[in-house]
């Protein structure tokens, strides 16, 4: 396993909006020998002590055993945002592929097991205060990431209690957001036509202020180095993960000069949903629905036990991903290649 050349990582989803950050992270940390990165399409990128591997976790031949042999740790990052229009299909990528890379980190007896889970994964809870990790991870059963999400959470628990050799570590982090990833997430949420010059704030006649929407964000780069940080430390079990200020549409308007306008739940819902019926928006309505319910977090244990805190509050990170929508910017993989529209 590790020598003294340092720490042997494999990770997979390592081309996307998480993974880029993880996989650079790694590869300046001097505990770190070297990362292979597992992604469906090699990219261009080439950090330092780092490698790639063609694999996709979805294919039952997707060989993981043999990719993580030898590995000190896998920290599993793949996941499918789309077709949201086919949950069967993202099912088979996000939740059996996870299950493949659950059962091939036993089979290649790797030590360390670090999960990418979400606040999606987490029960309807409140507005007003943080949970902690203890809060219930049932998700919310219409949307199909927050579903996917929940269902992993018991698959780990299964594999934990099967498994009690391997240090099993499950990240849940906030939304994540970067310069580099605006281009995907634009496309992924919005759609590929939106136009990203369209988030400017000067172009916003009033800002939408619907009941229940208050979320936490996070720099993709600080979740990185709480990953990092999980490989070198002994801990084990759930990690929430969020900068503050807690967003709402009192502190966005704030942040964009805008006027927040009070505006009901059901009509923002019912034009989500018709223009996800039109295949106009790829985000659906039932994810609309859970982020609605998602809880606020308390990160103490983050704080405490693994001596991270965040470089950047929320509101500087969506300044920074507002700026890399208007410039349509991205990074040299397919999932965030960039695209300017408009």
């Amino acid at each position: 396993m590790s020598s003294a050349s340092g720490k042997r990582v494999v990770v997979t989803g390592a081309t996307g909006n998480v993974g880029t950050s993880v996989v650079q992270v790694l590869s300046e940390d001097p505990e770190v020998g070297s990362v292979r990165g597992l992604a469906r399409r090699i990219p261009q990128l080439s950090p330092p002590k780092t490698e790639w591997s063609a694999v996709d976790v979805a294919s039952e031949q997707a060989g993981l055993a043999a990719e993580f042999e030898g590995a000190d740790a896998v920290i599993h990052l793949a996941w499918a945002f789309q077709p949201t229009h086919d949950p069967a299909t993202t099912w088979r990528t996000n939740v059996l592929g996870s299950m493949r890379v659950f059962e091939a980190v036993a089979a290649a007896r790797v030590p360390v097991l670090v999960h990418a889970s979400s606040v999606g994964a987490y029960s309807p809870g409140p507005k007003d205060h943080a949970v902690d990790e203890s809060w219930p991870t049932h998700g919310w059963p219409d949307a199909a990431y927050t579903r996917e999400k929940a269902y992993l959470e018991r698959a780990l628990d299964t594999f934990e209690r099967d498994h009690s050799d391997v240090r099993v570590v499950r990240m849940r982090p906030a939304f994540l957001f970067k310069r580099e990833s605006a281009s995907e997430q634009r496309r992924i949420f919005g759609g590929r036509f939106l136009p990203g010059p369209l988030a400017r704030p000067e172009l916003l006649p009033f800002l939408p202020d619907i009941p229940g929407l208050r979320v936490q964000a996070l720099h993709t780069d600080d979740a990185a180095r709480a990953y990092q940080r999980a490989l070198h430390q002994d801990v084990r079990g759930a990690f929430n993960l969020a900068s503050d200020p807690p967003l709402d549409a009192r502190v966005l308007g704030e942040l964009l000069g805008a006027r927040p306008v009070r505006l009901p739940r059901t009509a923002v819902r019912s034009a989500v949903a018709a223009a996800w019926g039109l295949h106009l928006l790829p985000a659906s309505p039932h994810l609309f629905d859970a982020v609605l319910r998602l809880p606020l977090m308390d990160c103490t244990r983050a704080h405490t036990e693994l001596g991270w805190h965040p470089r950047r509050t929320a509101t500087e990170v969506i300044q920074e991903f507002l700026q890399g929508l208007q410039r349509g910017e991205g990074a040299e993989t397919e999932p965030l290649r960039g695209r300017k529209v408009g």
